[in-house]
């Protein structure tokens, strides 16, 4: 049976990679997308999350809108200098033809988890506050849930908001560290592995020759991405950074992992936004600041070649 899950995404270029590298994957049933700001604001995440639907020819595929700020701070707004004022390379695609369920994000991560306990994997590939209030809303969703793999943070390198935090969890540190100490089952598939996984301008290319809608689109959206990493990094190509998350799901032993403690600085500090494991070979679940915080599944290797074949054959069809 393929596994159930809900992606909570803010897409963005990646995340529609990495929506429709779900959508082509038989291991995998997508029942709902749940939106959240950070790459654009909420409501066209909400948008683009009904369109790309569309473009797919899933619509029966259920989309929630999520919270419009972080649980703590106002949102600081999104980035179209990354993903374009429209969040899809500045495509201008025509409005959705359908509409949001009437239901909050966080109440349709509720309902589906209870619902059907022990068989949702939530996918969370943006900012973490639906996922917080979810678990404020009904703390036994942790118990409920399958697994909960995520898209965000660093243990062992710099960001990429800030030198010290990847820029989903630096959008919500709170909702973060509540995630991450919540009693579940939390892999995180962040930085220390994303930047390992390297699509070349040779891959994208590929896209142009997918004689598919979902093929079609991602060449008409990710040269705007592939030139702002080309412009600050001097990359020719971009980091697979949301799809890598997907990939995890799918096939877990393409990853290493550790399993440490982790917290979020939610401090107003340089490293605001900073996930920090507590790394050492003795139980250091015993200090603090970790006491009593449950062991995350950080993944710290990759078979970056493997994911992004992986991808682009899924999406071939």
């Amino acid at each position: 049976m393929p596994r159930k899950i809900i992606i909570d995404t803010d897409p963005g270029v990646d995340d529609t990679m990495a929506i429709y590298f779900a959508l082509r994957s038989p291991e995998l049933e997508v029942i709902g997308l749940t939106t959240i700001f950070g790459n654009v604001t909420t409501e066209l995440a909400t948008t683009n999350a009904l369109r790309l639907l569309e473009i797919a020819g899933r619509s029966d595929i259920p989309v929630a809108k999520g919270a419009d700020d972080p649980i703590a701070v106002p949102f600081g707004g999104p980035v179209p200098f990354v993903h374009g004022d429209d969040g899809q390379g500045n495509v201008n695609l025509p409005p959705p033809t359908t509409k949001a369920v009437d239901q909050t994000a966080a109440a349709f991560i509720v309902d589906q988890i209870m619902s059907q306990p022990g068989q949702v994997t939530l996918v969370p590939v943006g900012p973490l506050t639906n996922i917080a209030l979810a678990l404020r809303l009904e703390p036994r969703i942790a118990q409920h849930v399958h697994e909960v793999v995520i898209m965000g943070g660093n243990a062992l390198g710099p960001g990429n908001a800030t030198p010290s935090s990847e820029a989903n969890i630096h959008n919500d540190p709170e909702a973060a560290d509540v995630v991450f100490g919540a009693p579940w089952n939390v892999t995180m598939v962040g930085l220390d592995v994303t930047h390992k996984v390297f699509m070349s301008d040779a891959h994208l290319a590929e896209y142009g020759r997918i004689n598919n809608p979902l093929g079609q689109h991602i060449a008409r959206i990710v040269p705007f991405y592939r030139d702002f990493f080309h412009a600050r990094s001097k990359i020719n190509g971009i980091w697979v950074h949301d799809s890598s998350a997907i990939a995890y799901v799918i096939d877990p032993t393409l990853f290493k992992t550790e399993a440490w403690p982790v917290r979020v600085d939610a401090g107003e500090g340089m490293s605001r936004g900073k996930t920090w494991p507590a790394i050492g070979d003795t139980d250091r679940r015993n200090l603090e600041p970790w006491q009593n915080r449950p062991r995350v599944n950080v993944c710290v290797e990759v078979q970056g070649d493997k994911i992004v074949e992986m991808e682009l054959s899924r999406i071939r069809g």
